[in-house]
C-alpha cells in the first residue's frame, strides 16, 4: 500500500466507524451547549484530537468523518424542529429541557439522523440505543430511548413504517 492509496475498509470496520461517529456526536453536542462552543471549534477538536487518539493506553475509535459531520450540521440546522419533535415524544412532565443533556445530545444527533432517508429508523434506533447504553450501563436510559427513538422515528419517518 502506498500513501496515495488508502486501503479499502470491511463492511464492519465501516459499521464500527459509523457507530463511533454517532457516539462522537453526542459527545460533541453535549460539549457545544455545556460549554457554550460553536459547531466549527468542537468539530475540529474532534476530528484532530479524538478520532483514533489514544489516551492512557487506550485508543479511541476511528470515527465516520462524513456522517460525523453531518449530525453535527443538521442537528444545529434543524435543533428548533428535532427538540419539538422529542417534546412530543417525552411525557408532558417532561420536556426537553428538563431531561438529562447527555440524553438530550443523544436525542438531537438521533433526530438529526432521523430527519434524512440515508438511514432506515431501525438502524438509527438501535445505534442510538447503543450510545445510550454506553453513557448509562446499568441505567433505565436505553429502554426510555427506545421509547422516545420510536415514537420520533413515526413522525420523521411515517412512510418506513
Amino acid at each position: 500500500m502506498t500513501e496515495e492509496t488508502p486501503r479499502k475498509r470491511s463492511q464492519d470496520e465501516k459499521r464500527q466507524m459509523k457507530s463511533a461517529a454517532r457516539l462522537y456526536a453526542v459527545q460533541a453536542l453535549f460539549q457545544m451547549e455545556a460549554a457554550g462552543q460553536p459547531v466549527d471549534k468542537v468539530r475540529l477538536e474532534f476530528e484532530t484530537h479524538r478520532f483514533g487518539a489514544v489516551y492512557e493506553g487506550d485508543e479511541m475509535a476511528e470515527g465516520d468523518p462524513d456522517l460525523f459531520r453531518r449530525l453535527l450540521e443538521d442537528a444545529v440546522q434543524w435543533q428548533a424542529k428535532i427538540d419539538q419533535m422529542t417534546d412530543r415524544a417525552l411525557v408532558a412532565a417532561w420536556p426537553i429541557a428538563r431531561i438529562d443533556p447527555t440524553l438530550r445530545a443523544l436525542f438531537r444527533a438521533a433526530g438529526a439522523e432521523l430527519m434524512t432517508p440515508a438511514t432506515p429508523p431501525k438502524v438509527v434506533i438501535n445505534e442510538f440505543v447503543d450510545v445510550a447504553r454506553a453513557f448509562f450501563p446499568e441505567g433505565k436510559e436505553p429502554k426510555f430511548v427506545n421509547a422516545v427513538l420510536d415514537h420520533m422515528a413515526r413522525e420523521a419517518r411515517p412512510d418506513a413504517f
